[in-house]
């Protein structure tokens, strides 16, 4: 069976396509739209919204390499993302990424092995004044000390 969304996303495709006067406009909502579909972003997922937003693969796939926040392969149930950008960078980023992988057992890019979280690094979170800072699936959390990161990472199990 190929992959295709569901009566539901079918039904948020059309209303995020009816927001924009031009179809390709709606290219990350939709990509975003693709990712909680399926779990992330395979090539099989790419070819598809490429075929409903009538856009050549290549394109889509450009702009999925483009942004960190689309992922092309899975992620586990907590996608930790340090921002590395300078502001943060001065602010400690570095020291918040080396605890989380100390704590996790795991390096940048890696997922633990219950697929409850995935560590990666990206770039401008748009918090520049509360670094360091990450985000956590949809949370941002700022101004992060090593206690402040131990806190959260308890309260996520």
């Amino acid at each position: 069976m190929a992959l295709e969304f569901s009566a539901a996303a079918r039904k948020r495709f059309a209303e995020i396509l009816s927001r924009y006067p031009k179809k390709e406009a709606a290219l990350l909502p939709v990509l975003y739209l693709g990712q909680e579909e399926f779990g992330y972003l395979s090539g099989e997922a790419i070819e598809y919204v490429a075929k409903i937003m009538e856009i050549p693969t290549a394109r889509v796939y450009s702009v999925v390499t483009f942004y960190t926040m689309l992922n092309m392969k899975p992620v586990g149930r907590h996608h930790i993302q340090v921002c590395r950008t300078l502001p943060c960078a001065l602010c400690g980023a570095e020291r918040i990424t080396a605890f989380i992988k100390a704590n996790l057992g795991i390096d940048v890019g890696q997922t633990t092995s219950d697929g409850k979280y995935t560590l990666s690094e990206v770039e401008c979170l748009a918090s520049c004044g509360t670094g360091p800072m990450m985000q956590i699936n949809d949370d941002y959390y700022e101004s992060l000390t090593e206690e402040k990161v131990a806190e959260i990472l308890r309260a996520l199990k």
